[in-house]
C-alpha cells in the first residue's frame, strides 16, 4: 500500500505528501468553486492522474518492444458538471506521440494505454475521450 498524507493549510488550500518519495504537492479550489485557483484543483489531478498514467502504460508496452516514445505528450481538458450533483463530467484527451512508432504498433499501443489502471478506476459516468496523433 501506498501511503500519502494530507494537510488541510486552510482557506482551501492542501498539501500533499508522497510517502515513499517524500515529494509534495499543494491543491486549491478552483475560483469557480470559492476557491484561489492557485494551483491544482484535486478534480484537475483526476484529469492529470489520467493522462500520465496512459502515458506510463504506452511507455512500459514500448519498452517491452524497444519503441522509443520519448516526447510523447498528453493535453487534458477537464469539463465539470453540476447536475445532479459537481463532478468532473469529461475529460478530453488529446496524446501526440512521436511518428516514428511503426504503424503495427499503433493499435496495440493506444490499446494498452486506455486499459490503465485510472482509466479502469474512473466513475463510468465520466467521459473519457482519448484521442491519439502520430506526429
Amino acid at each position: 500500500m501506498v501511503e500519502m498524507n494530507v494537510e488541510y493549510e486552510g482557506q482551501l488550500h492542501c498539501n500533499v505528501k508522497h510517502g515513499p518519495s517524500g515529494n509534495v504537492i499543494s491543491t486549491d479550489a478552483p475560483k469557480d468553486n470559492n476557491g484561489r485557483g492557485e494551483s491544482f484543483s484535486p478534480t484537475d489531478l483526476v484529469g492529470a492522474a489520467l493522462g500520465s498514467c496512459i502515458i506510463t502504460i504506452m511507455g512500459i508496452y514500448a519498452q517491452k518492444n524497444n519503441l522509443d516514445i520519448k516526447g510523447t505528450t498528453a493535453h487534458v481538458g477537464k469539463e465539470m458538471v453540476t447536475a445532479p450533483i459537481r463532478r468532473v463530467g469529461k475529460l478530453a484527451i488529446t496524446i501526440k506521440v512521436p511518428s516514428s512508432v511503426p504503424e503495427s504498433h499503433r493499435a496495440p499501443m493506444e490499446k494498452a494505454g486506455l486499459s490503465c489502471p485510472v482509466s479502469q478506476s474512473v466513475h463510468p459516468d465520466v467521459v473519457q475521450d482519448v484521442r491519439f496523433l502520430y506526429v
